[in-house]
Formats: structure tokens, C-alpha cells, sequence
């Protein structure tokens, strides 16, 4: 391959604590978890929406919060984002989730998931971050990652205000794709993607039922190109997995596509349906991941590995022992926790009320901030 060598003067736009490269859920959630921790944030995002896959990608599904038996065993930030996800637009959250029901009776109906629109929650992530005071960059691309030996101190973008540098003091990769890592050097191991693409239509039959329900979302039904599960059966044998890393990937994966959904558009009336939506992103889910020490496997598990921390059983007083609560909590206010913080004392009981007013305090220098509930000890 030939090379050609590139030089050019870059502008440096500014300075920020953190650089959110990648503003779909995990982008957002990072963004807005520093924010909350009054960090100066800037978060790139290369499209003109935030939400990813979960938006744009048209994969506006929340997978099950609870345990299948009952209990909601998701909460933090995930919640908060499902009910950001449905304040302003339908949501198919079932009634045994809604009503005050016991886990037993819950456990009888659905689990604790739904849809929602995928366009509202896109544009109430813009409001809540920029509520939160985050910097977003639309239309503007994580080019290159500035490295200082192993340290990133920031990243060349590319927008309609050309190359230009931001620095920070950390910068999260959250592309979905190990973009910036990649680009740094560090390991990554390339994954493979199989032949699914999924927009929407309306039909005359489905806008029957949007009036006979009430609801306007059953106006709108999925159309595919090609229909492989997260699994990969059926993949066709003459269509290659995709790996999403190259241009040339990346094109072969939406022209396959569309133009299978096109054929099949062609052999219905064209009166009788419009295609609304096509994904504004591949519907890509292993591009791309760092190429770790060791990869856990569904055999490792009840294994136990040399190279494990080991320890005693021993209870402590909380602040005794290794646990740096500070973070601990830090970490929870991060994930928008909102439930009990619990100490357990079990080898405490001869002097228990004083051990508790003792623990009491240890939590409250700990916390450093009313935001997260009432300790109970």
C-alpha cells in the first residue's frame, strides 16, 4: 500500500476535564455521570442525534430490569434512562410492573421491559445534558487520539469547522466501535456482525389499528433487509459477516441491505405502505473490542483462577479494612442510585446501639454529599 505523509497546523479549541468520544447510551451516561461530578465535559458525537443504536440505530428496546422472578434487580442510571425513555412518548412497560404488586404476583405476568420512541428519548438526552451543562459537539468526528506515550492529552476532530484539537484530562472512548483506542495503539480484537437490518413502515393495516387502539406507535411496523438474529441462524452462506471497522465493510453491509429491502418493497403495492425510517447507523452490535488479558468464558464459571486475590473472611468495621467507601459512593451518586445504603454489623451485637452510631457517622464523612438517601446501619 502506498502512504502519503500529512502536516498540518491545528487549531486548539479548548481545554475540558473529560472528552466523551461517542454519544450513544454509554456516551450520555459518561458524559452526564462527570457533569454531575462538576467536571467540564465535551461530548463528540459524528452524528446529528445522541442515542446510538438505541435512537438512530432504531434498536428502541429496554431488555428486562428484573430477575424473571419478580424482583427489579437493574436500577441506577439504566432506570433513570427507561423513564427519561417514556415521560413524553409511549412506552409498553407491562401492568404488572405499574401497579403495587407483591414479587410473587409480579412474577406471574411479563417482565419489567418496553419500547419507547426512539426520536423523543433522542432529543430529551439533548436536554439533559445540556441541562447538566455538558458541551455537545454535533457532526463532529474523534479523528485521531493525541497520545503523550500512553497517556491521551487529546483528540483532533473533524466538522464543518475543519481539523481541530480539544484537550482534556481524560478522555472516554465510547464510540462503540474502540475508535480512539484502536487509534492509540492499544490491542483490540475485531468482531464479526451478521446480516440484520431493521427500519420501519406504516400501512394501511397497521394505521387501522393505531385508530382502533389509540395508540399511534402501532401505526408503525418493522421492515426488514436481511432478518438474522443476535444469534446468527441462517445467516446466508454467500453473505460474509461484517466487521464494521472498514469503510469497505461498512458499505458492502448497507448496500446488501438495502437493496434486499427495495426487492422486497417492489412485490407490494406501493399505495398501501411508506417507509418512514431507515437506521441513520449500522445496526453493527461486535465491531470492535480491547483485546483484554483473558476473555471469561461461559466454562470458567465456579473456576478458580491462581492468580486470584486471595484473602481471609474476616467482618471489619466499615473503613477498617481495604474497601475505599469514598469511591464506593462516588460510584453510586455516578449511577444515579437512589435506594438504601446498608452496613452490615454482625459481629457487633454486645455493643450494638454504640457501633451503629458509630457506622452512622463513618457514612456520613464517607458520602461527602447529600444526594444519595439515608444511610440505614
Amino acid at each position: 500500500m502506498d502512504f502519503i505523509q500529512f502536516s498540518k497546523s491545528i487549531p486548539v479549541r479548548g481545554v475540558y476535564d473529560v472528552i466523551v468520544a461517542g454519544g450513544g447510551v454509554a456516551g450520555a451516561a459518561a458524559a452526564l455521570s462527570a457533569a454531575r461530578h462538576s467536571k467540564k465535559v465535551l461530548l463528540l458525537e459524528k452524528s446529528t442525534m445522541l442515542g446510538g443504536l438505541a435512537t438512530m440505530g432504531l434498536i428502541n428496546f429496554f431488555v428486562p430490569m428484573c430477575d424473571g422472578r419478580g424482583h427489579q434487580i437493574i436500577f441506577g442510571m439504566a432506570e433513570e434512562f427507561l423513564r427519561l425513555s417514556v415521560l413524553h412518548g409511549y412506552d409498553t412497560i407491562p401492568e404488572n410492573w405499574q401497579k403495587d404488586l407483591t414479587p410473587e404476583e409480579r412474577a406471574k405476568g411479563p417482565r419489567y421491559m418496553t419500547q419507547y420512541s426512539p426520536y423523543i428519548l433522542a432529543m430529551q438526552f439533548t436536554e439533559l445534558l445540556h441541562k447538566a451543562g455538558v458541551t455537545i459537539l454535533f457532526d463532529c468526528s474523534a479523528c485521531h487520539p493525541v497520545m503523550n506515550g500512553t497517556h491521551c492529552d487529546g483528540i483532533i476532530t473533524d466538522s464543518k469547522s475543519g481539523l481541530e484539537f480539544y484537550g482534556a484530562k481524560m478522555v472516554i472512548d465510547t464510540t462503540g466501535d474502540c475508535d480512539v483506542l484502536r487509534r492509540s495503539g492499544m490491542p483490540t480484537v475485531t468482531g464479526q456482525n451478521y446480516f440484520t437490518y431493521i427500519g420501519r413502515q406504516v400501512t394501511l393495516d397497521s394505521c387501522r389499528r393505531a385508530a382502533e387502539t389509540g395508540r399511534a406507535h402501532h401505526a408503525i411496523v418493522n421492515i426488514n433487509g436481511g432478518s438474522i438474529d443476535l444469534y446468527g441462524h441462517s445467516q446466508p452462506a454467500d453473505v460474509p459477516l461484517f466487521t464494521g471497522t472498514t469503510a469497505e465493510s461498512v458499505s458492502d453491509y448497507l448496500i446488501r441491505n438495502q437493496l434486499l429491502l427495495l426487492s422486497r418493497l417492489k412485490e407490494t403495492d406501493r399505495l398501501s405502505r411508506e417507509v418512514t425510517t431507515l437506521p441513520a447507523m449500522p445496526q453493527f452490535r461486535t465491531t470492535c473490542r480491547i483485546d483484554g488479558d483473558y476473555t471469561l468464558k461461559e466454562e470458567d464459571k465456579f473456576l478458580h483462577f491462581e492468580d486470584s486475590v486471595r484473602g481471609r473472611h474476616v467482618h471489619l468495621f466499615p473503613g477498617e479494612g481495604e474497601m475505599d467507601f469514598t469511591e464506593l459512593f462516588d460510584a453510586l451518586r455516578a449511577v444515579s442510585y437512589a435506594h438504601g445504603v446498608y452496613f452490615e454489623l454482625s459481629r457487633s451485637s454486645p455493643t450494638g446501639p454504640e457501633t451503629a452510631e458509630k457506622a452512622f457517622a463513618f457514612w456520613q464523612n464517607a458520602v461527602h454529599s447529600p444526594q444519595l438517601p439515608d444511610a440505614i446501619p
